[in-house]
Formats: C-alpha cells, structure tokens, sequence
C-alpha cells in the first residue's frame, strides 16, 4: 500500500496523509473529503500535473486543486518572509552624494504619510532610481536631511551648530515630515530677537543726523524719541509723523518746516524752539511746555496746529502770527503775552485759557468757546465779531 501526503495547491501546511488505492478518481474523492475542497486535479512537488494514478510513488507530496494552476507553495514562504522583513532589511540613501544606511522601518513608521515612508513602504512601487552600488539617490541636501533622518529614529530634533535651521525646514516641508516642520518653526520663532522698542538716544540721532545731507529729507516717521535729548539740534525738514516724542527735551531745537502731524508731544519741553512753518496737526501737545517759542516765518508760511490738542500747554510768551489753530483744544492753556495777530481760532476750545496780555488784532475766534477765559490787559480790543460763543 502506498501512502502520500496532501495539500491544498499552493501551501505546505496542514496536510493529510492518504493510502491510495483504486482510481484517479477515488484518490480525488479522499481528498476532498480531507482538504474540505472539491478536488478536480493533482500536481507532484514541481508542478506536473498528475493524470495517471500510477504516477504516483510511494510518500509523494502531492499538492491538490479545484482546477486552478499549480502555485509554488515556497512562494507563500517568500510572501511571508517579505511581509515580515519589509520594515526591517537595510537600505543606503545617496542624498546629493552623501550615503546614509537606515532601515526600511526607520522610513516608514514615525511618519507614515511622509514622502519618505510612501517611497519605501514597498519595494520598488516608486520606482526609485539607484546608482552602480544599490544606494537610492534623492537629490537633496545631505547636511539638513541628516536631522530629519535622525529625528525619524529617536523621534528628537537636534540640530548640530553650524546648520541653517530654515534649511532643515524646507526640508522637512519637502519630505512631507509635518510634526518635524511644526516642531522647527516654533524653534525658529522663539530664536527671533525680541522686537525693540526701546527709545533712540540722542547719540544714537545725533549719528543718524551727521550721515544724511542737509538737503535730504530724513524719515523718523513713527519712531521712538521718548525721554530724548533733543535740545539746540537742527531739525529742519524732518518727518516726525505719529513718532513719540513724549517728555522730549526740544529746548530751543530748529524744527522748522518739520512734520510732527499726529506725533505724541505730551508733556515734551519746546521752549525757545523755532517752529516757523511747522505741521502739528492733530498732534497730541497735552501739558508740554512751549514757553517763547517762535512760529512766525518772515516768508509768510504758516504753521499749522489744526485740531491739536494742547490741553494745559504753557506758551507763554511765544510768536503766533497768523498761526492756524482752528478746532484744537487749548483748554486750561497758559497764552500769557502771545502774538497772536491773524492767527485763526475757529471753533477752538479756549475754556479757561488765559489769554492775558495777547495781541488777538484780526485774530478769527469765531465759534471759539471762551468759557472761563482771561482776556485781561489785552494788546488789542477783542470786538465781538471775533467770537459769537
């Protein structure tokens, strides 16, 4: 009597061991009622199919059908194996000339939606080029892929000194490595300089005013002088729109011709500054000190201090022919003995200002609210058609 062993085409496991006698079809019918399949054909070890039951030896393995075509069953043990391995086996990376040797794991599995792990989950599905020794080429940076490619086998960023930390992003962008991208640009964001804000000294200006020509417009606009000294400086012509010039010392500056619309003077010291010509408008002057300042220009350019607020501002003694201070507010605001002949005060607020000893000759004060105003020993008589308020 003889006796083979059966399997299922195409595996090596679970087999049954069988007598044969009879026919094909006996032989047939055995194993399909020990394999659970509906047997229709035999292959011996090399895949030839069996029509002749006295083919068949004694102890063959014989490897049963449903009709299909015969299947190595060592395939599966390939199959098998490279399932296993496919994370495991060894890889060299030639990344712009560079070899760096990882595992198909380290690739794949920290981020599995990167570049790098959809080019080496399985092999050769990319088709990615090698060069003469097997090493994969990607043409890329080797110095900024060597971070990445550590991170991706301890999980840690570190960046040796020396290296462009914006150059190691952009490769982490390329690659698709979002954690690492993320993780990089909050590095890069807490390495920024704080922004400075401090005021700039008066050495630092006095330097900015010796490299520029007198004939040039020098542009502070929305700069920081706070607390400065500024005193006794040429600063004709300069643009010091919106900049804080707040508690300034401007003791007898030139600023002649010089932008301060909307520039914060609160609290500065101005006296004796030459403001002929001047913009202020709408500048915030509150509690400074303009003591004997001059704003009259003997060309006949006015300054203009439309809608300031001079609040409490002591000019005493200063030069305001034809000066334009129409809608400002120069409330509690100390005017003893100004010029101000011509100068236009509609519908400015001069509620408890002393205006005493000022020449107010053709001074417009219509709309002017006077309430509380001292208009006493004055140069001039102030007729009624100056201020109907």
């Amino acid at each position: 009597m003889r006796r083979v062993t059966l399997f299922v085409n195409g595996t090596s496991k679970n087999g049954k061991v069988v007598a044969v006698y009879g026919t094909l079809s006996d032989l047939l019918s055995v194993a399909s009622n020990k394999l659970g399949i509906k047997a229709s054909c035999l292959y011996n070890g090399r895949g030839g199919l069996i029509d002749d039951i006295a083919l068949i030896r004694d102890d063959d393995v014989l490897y049963v059908s449903e009709g299909d075509p015969f299947i190595d069953p060592q395939s599966e043990v390939r199959v098998t194996s490279d399932q296993h391995g496919a994370h495991t086996d060894w890889l060299t990376l030639n990344i712009g000339g560079r070899l760096f040797t990882t595992t198909r794991s380290t690739l794949v599995s920290k981020e599995p939606e990167s570049m790098l792990a959809h080019m080496f989950r399985e092999k050769d599905v990319w088709g990615n080029k090698q060069d003469k020794y097997g090493a994969y080429l990607i043409d890329r940076s080797p110095e900024y892929f060597e971070p990445i490619l550590n991170y991706l086998r301890h999980g840690q960023l570190i960046v040796n000194e020396g290296i462009n930390i914006r150059g190691v992003l952009e490769e982490a962008r390329f690659f698709g490595i979002e954690q690492l991208a993320e993780q990089l640009e909050v590095v890069i964001k807490n390495s920024q300089p704080p922004e400075d804000h401090s005021p700039i000294s008066r050495k630092e200006f006095v330097r900015f005013l010796l490299a520029t020509s007198t004939k040039s417009e020098l542009r502070c606009q929305g700069l920081n002088f706070s607390g400065a000294d500024l005193s006794r400086l040429d600063l004709r012509y300069i643009n010091f729109k919106m900049a804080n010039l707040s508690r300034c010392n401007l003791t007898h500056a030139n600023l002649c011709c010089s932008n301060l619309e909307r520039a914060d003077l609160s609290g500065a010291n101005m006296d004796g500054a030459n403001l002929q010509g001047v913009k202020m408008l709408c500048c915030n002057a509150e509690g400074a000190s303009l003591k004997g300042c001059n704003f009259e220009d003997p060309s006949g350019l006015k300054a203009n201090l439309e809608g300031a607020n001079l609040k409490g501002v002591d000019m005493e003694g200063s030069q305001m022919t034809g000066v334009n201070l129409r809608v400002a507010t120069l409330k509690n605001a100390k005017l003893k003995n100004c010029n101000l002949r011509g100068a236009t005060l509609a519908g400015t607020d001069l509620e408890n200002c002393d205006l005493s000893g000022c020449d107010l000759q053709e001074a417009n004060l219509r709309g002017s609210n006077v309430k509380g105003a001292i208009f006493e020993e004055m140069l001039t008589p102030l007729h009624m058609s100056q201020s109907v308020r």
